[in-house]
């Protein structure tokens, strides 16, 4: 035996002396260290190689006939070989077309894809790799799975169908090619743009995606031709670029000092020559003017100025003249939105506000666009980013991060609104016009239940003295009845019916966000702030009761994990209540949903249970009221624009005072899935009800995968079965969403997993409080063993009567219940 294995050694030792180039990788054709895979002409060679003076072997990509090896990508970044080690590297197709990466007999990477019959790996003269089977259908590429290098032809963006997402990671130093926290790719919302973050930080914008050049990362020099290819469609969201010299090599990098460097080597050079390098300076920091604030290149001791001296002003002009450019700029005017004498203003060779909170169309004229945001009054502006074809976009925000190009670079123009007051002749000042073309805007299901349950009641208790202005019957004074022993408390701004009709364009249909059975919801524009304004239905028969007790509850809640209340509206018969605006919809829409669950790794994930985790332990504890919210589920979970999460919905909360903590009910609520085994069957709630469900969310923000509706054969019928099973076989971590095994820590995944199941244990006792989930979901401390959860199913729950009282666009999957008996 040890002598077979010195013959081995020997034998490789004898074949790196004549280390071979080959040009492809199949069952029977394997590349060992000192070999390597070669492009057809020869541009770039695939191999094993040391980076630096580090003694670690990483298999990588370099240009071939560069004497200075330029390695543009690596596959075990953050695997590396110990270069002391005496391993046997080898890289081969094995079972189901995988192409794995091996030291010794362990795998250290792979292509994790499979494929049919006989597959091949080749090398393309772009620097692609790539996996083929036997039908030539690609099953893995390496332009999948960009590192620091962005090549002619590689992509930013996203890839809906397959789930993937492209974009730049530097290497942590020259030595270490493992990822460092810096990235560079495409935003999640919005029109698409790319953006340079530390973390969740914006350190750099790129501009909105334009074919054939990119606002804002086009100054190049002018000896080099780039094409730029962007597709924007339900499938796919992308960003290329070509250089149509092909004699010249190109390559973009992005370095751990958070430079992103374009580089070109002309055939027959020395050295790459730099072509431009971001951010430049002061300008290119993003946002450093704030709203309204435009920076230019040119300015030399001052970076920042408003917009246009005629219209905007510094917000703070002490601040703004100490060069504390912080506070942006505002309207000279306000905008009033009224019978449409609004119009706008053109201003040319911009870099386009930071696009996030916009909406697009991809086949919209300007004009179409123009009259589209005329006739919305929470439209701020318009603009075609794109030249090549009519592309429509729309800001429903102030507008922010905003640059001035020199006059031949070619920028778009951006039509900014402004009141009828600050037109002048040059301006667009033409009517409103009737738009064929709904507005998509993101719609709010989890706000339709908070909407029209708080302002009402505590508008009629604000005017109860002005009972004359107050039409609003015999339900009217039961909310005055109701609420008299705590009107003293209550104050909340109140709005004229005409500010919400301007704020809303006269309850456009464009507006609108949703309906449920309280009535309609439509987005409006207030004050220079969003908000979702909640409209009464005059013929809608529920929610008197939940109703009154919404407002009870949290009427003097404040709390940064729970949505805000911001006023109401009393008008006749007209009840409206105003909220802040939530522009992610509900946590449901993003984890239940294939496509939309790719914009949540993990690191957002763990921050929206830690934020709900903080909300329920203000209710539970911190807040004026003990507090039981008593139907916490995904639907209920409202996103920010920063996707934090805010727990939304307290029509069927129950308050307490002093140290009670726990009551019983013959009118059981909640819904299937989410209710604690004791509250379901015996009508016993605590705030260990509220704990119960919190679990389930959990284990469910972690899988991707409701509880209800879940079904194993082999565990029974829903989530909580199967997670137990993989617990006890200490497999935890494939619960985890595939979507967020790149960016998970399994560390945190394990422990979340088991917090969520502590939390569902069958006693209530056993189940920690609110505190004791936060300590644990901050330490690393030992947690103790859970006991088997509650495997209850609708089957067990003894139904006397139920409606629909959550808004749910029409799936019935997760309905709450508002009339269950407790036996």
């Amino acid at each position: 035996m040890e002598g077979t294995l010195i013959f081995v050694l020997s034998l490789f030792v004898l074949h790196k002396s004549f280390a071979v180039e080959i040009k492809t990788i199949s069952n029977s054709r394997f590349l060992t260290d000192g070999d390597t895979l070669v492009s057809t002409t020869r541009v770039f060679e695939l191999g094993f190689f040391p980076p630096n003076s580090s003694e670690n072997r990483y298999l990588g990509i370099w240009y071939k006939n560069i004497p200075v090896r330029t390695v543009v990508w690596v596959a075990n970044r953050d695997r590396p070989v110990p270069g002391a080690s005496t391993s046997m590297l080898e890289l081969k197709i094995i079972d189901q077309g995988i192409l794995g990466l091996f030291a010794n007999i362990s795998m250290i990477w792979s292509s994790n894809t499979t494929s049919t019959g006989n597959a091949t790996a080749k090398l393309h003269d772009n620097g692609n790799l790539v996996v083929t089977d036997q039908d030539e259908k690609v099953v893995w590429q390496s332009f999948d799975y960009p590192t620091d290098t962005l090549l002619p032809g590689m992509k930013l963006g996203r890839d809906y169908l397959r789930g993937k997402e492209w974009y730049l990671t530097p290497w942590k130093s020259s030595q270490d090619p493992a990822p460092s926290g810096l990235t560079w790719g495409a935003d999640r919302l919005g029109y698409p743009e790319n953006k340079l973050r530390q973390g969740d930080s914006i350190i750099f914008r790129g501009g909105p995606w334009a074919n054939q050049r990119f606002p804002g990362v086009s100054v190049f020099s002018r000896s080099l031709t780039f094409r730029y290819d962007v597709i924007i469609n339900e499938s796919e969201v992308s960003f290329a670029y070509n250089l149509e010299d092909n004699s010249i090599l190109s390559r973009v990098t992005l370095n751990s000092t958070a430079q992103l460097e374009s580089w070109a080597w002309v055939e027959g050079g020395t050295e790459w020559r730099p072509v431009v390098s971001f951010p430049r300076g002061a300008c290119d920091k993003y946002n450093i003017c704030n709203a309204y604030g435009t920076c230019s290149i040119n300015m030399i001791q001052q970076s920042c100025t408003c917009l246009d001296a005629r219209r905007f002003v510094p917000k703070n002009q002490k601040a703004w003249d100490t060069a504390d450019w912080s506070g942006g700029c505002i309207r000279r005017t306000a905008l009033k939105c009224k019978n449409g004498t609004e119009g706008f203003i053109k201003y040319s060779n911009v870099k386009l506000p930071d696009a996030e909170n916009t909406w697009f169309n991809m086949s919209m004229t300007l004009e179409e666009c123009r009259s589209k945001c005329l006739t919305n009054c929470s439209c701020m502006a318009y603009a075609n980013p794109d030249k090549s074809r009519s592309v429509c976009l729309l800001w429903f925000s102030d507008l922010f991060d905003i640059q001035i190009l020199p006059e031949d670079s070619g920028g778009p123009d951006i039509f900014v609104r402004m009141a009828s007051s600050e037109l002048d002749s040059q301006s667009e000042n033409q009517g409103g016009g009737n738009s064929k073309i709904i507005l998509l805007v993101i719609i709010l299901p989890g706000v339709l239940f908070i909407g029209l349950i708080i302002g009402t009641w505590l508008c009629y208790a604000r005017r109860k003295k002005n009972h004359a202005k107050l039409t609003g019957g015999a339900e009217a004074g039961e909310i005055m009845n109701a609420s008299k022993s705590q009107e003293e408390d209550m104050e909340l701004p109140t709005f004229s019916f005409s500010a919400i009709v301007n704020a809303t364009a006269n309850f456009s249909p464009d507006n609108k966000l949703g309906e449920g059975g309280f009535g309609p919801v439509y987005k409006g524009m207030l004050e220079e702030k969003e908000i979702a304004v909640k409209r009464l239905s005059r013929h809608s028969s529920q929610g008197l009761n939940e109703f009154k007790n919404e407002v009870i509850c949290i009427s003097k809640l404040q709390h940064r994990n729970l949505v805000k209340l911001l006023g109401c509206c009393i008008q006749g018969d007209e009840k409206l209540l105003i909220y802040e605006y939530m522009p992610n919809k509900s946590l449901d829409s993003f984890i239940f949903d294939d496509t939309k669950s790719v914009v949540l790794d993990w690191e957002t994930r763990f921050n929206i249970i830690k934020g709900i985790a903080r909300g329920l332990l203000y209710l539970h504890q911190d807040s004026r009221l003990r507090i039981i919210h008593r139907d916490l589920k995904a639907s209920n979970i409202l996103l920010d624009l920063d996707m934090n999460p805010k727990i939304s919905d307290f029509g069927l909360a129950r308050s307490f005072g002093g140290n009670e903590t726990q009551a019983n009910t013959q009118r059981v609520v909640g819904t299937y899935g989410y209710m604690a085994p004791e509250y379901a069957l015996d009508g016993v709630f605590s705030i260990k009800s509220d704990v119960f469900s919190f679990g389930v969310l959990v284990l469910e923000i972690v899988s991707g995968k409701r509880n209800r509706g879940f079904i194993k054969p082999e565990n029974g019928d829903n989530l909580m079965g199967h997670v137990w099973m993989l617990y006890n076989e200490d497999r935890s971590i494939e619960l985890i969403d595939p979507n967020c095994t790149k960016s998970c820590d399994p560390l945190e995944v394990i422990r979340s997993i088991k917090v969520g199941l502590l939390c569902v244990q069958q006693n209530a006792a056993d189940r920690p409080n609110m505190s004791n989930v936060i300590m644990m979901l901050g330490s690393e401390s030992e947690l103790p063993e859970p006991k088997q959860p509650s495997f209850l199913t609708e089957k067990d729950l003894p139904v006397v009567n139920y409606s629909t009282g959550t808004y749910t666009g029409g799936s019935m999957k997760n309905f709450t219940i508002t009339e269950v008996g407790a036996r």
